[in-house]
């Protein structure tokens, strides 16, 4: 089963597995309800031009419950979610894997830019896709070996040019749309401008310097982020940066930019790729956001999970986001920041 949003991604997908010769299906997931959006038509061409079989599948209650209460959750904690790892594990490889295994095939196939390896006795191991500038290997950290097992990356090996490429050959051009968004559901909206479709007003607060000293009044701890310098309005010789939000006093702490870098950091909720917990202390590249280049960083095991000393100071630590560890290519295991309370 193809996942198709009717981007270029997902219906190359499509039609490379279809001429591999795989028995292949369609589904369209509407997130949103609406079985009749652009997107979904345009998905539906598509299968019909490949001579596919095609369904659209209404997943709308599990996205809110699963993705969407938690991406508003985590901001009003103070935290910064990433909603694309959590789809990932409860929705696309969640719901949407189970529902293709309902229907007697045998794997899910998508358009990220990964790649697996199977070995005849061991686990899978996800890799990063061939295209480092597109890679996504980070927002797949989540998996479990059951839903490896079952996935399939087409474009695992391939670069973007080569993917548009690849459609103007299979006769895509000019029936896919634009490229998705990493935030499917923001639809180009603001944070802010979502959180008011959404959410009551936040209760406005204090800025705070890290001493203590109030700077001024914020409009809610959910409009920040850490590292942000926009927005803030608190003129000085230098920029002040959020540092830290503290959601229990609704504060938001700010610093200078020589208070953002840090050595240490702690996670929890470990998922190790392989279901095995590697034999720790260990050196592993932890990437700390999607667009984090990755850093050499000492692991060893804790109390509420790992802790991780990178060999070099890393700016803009964020609580709530993924530190995903890999070794080499392979994504080893992946952990929730905590707050340095926590």
């Amino acid at each position: 089963m193809a996942a198709m949003s009717g981007g270029v991604d997902s219906s190359v997908t499509a039609a490379l597995l279809k001429r591999r010769g795989f028995e292949t299906h369609g589904v369209f997931m509407t997130l949103d309800g609406d079985t009749d959006s652009p997107n979904a038509r345009r998905a539906a061409e598509i299968a019909n031009f490949l001579d596919i079989p095609f369904t659209i599948l209404d997943l709308s209650l599990d996205f809110k419950k699963q993705v969407l209460d938690y991406f508003q959750q985590t901001y009003e904690q103070g935290l910064t979610p990433n909603p694309c790892a959590v789809c990932n594990r409860t929705i696309k490889f969640g719901r949407l894997m189970d529902y293709a295994l309902r229907q007697g095939l045998d794997y899910l196939a998508t358009g990220h830019y990964a790649r697996l390896c199977r070995d005849n006795d061991g686990p899978v191991r996800l890799l990063k896709g061939a295209d480092t500038n597109k890679d996504q290997s980070y927002f797949l950290c989540r998996l479990r070996q059951p839903q490896l097992a079952h996935a399939l990356f087409p474009l695992a090996g391939i670069n973007k040019t080569e993917v548009y490429e690849m459609a103007a050959k299979l006769g895509l051009k000019g029936r896919h749309g634009t490229e998705s968004q990493d935030v499917c559901f923001m639809a180009g909206r603001t944070l802010n401008e979502y959180f008011a479709t959404c959410l009551p007003p936040a209760a406005a607060g204090d800025f705070v310097t890290l001493n203590g000293e109030r700077k001024g009044r914020h409009r809610g701890v959910r409009h920040y982020t850490i590292g942000q310098r926009r927005g803030l309005g608190i003129p000085d010789a230098t920029p002040y940066y959020v540092v830290t939000l503290n959601a229990a006093a609704n504060e938001v702490v700010i610093g200078k930019d020589n208070d953002l870098w840090q050595r240490q950091l702690s996670v929890s909720d470990i998922n190790w790729l392989s279901n095995q917990t590697p034999e720790l202390p260990a050196e592993f590249t932890v990437k700390i956001r999607y667009r984090h280049q990755g850093a050499k960083a000492m692991v060893r095991a804790a109390a509420n999970g790992l802790s991780i000393e990178f060999i070099e100071t890393q700016r803009a630590v964020t609580p709530g986001q993924f530190a995903v560890l890999y070794q080499d290519d392979e994504v080893i295991g992946s952990g929730r920041i905590l707050n340095a309370d926590e």
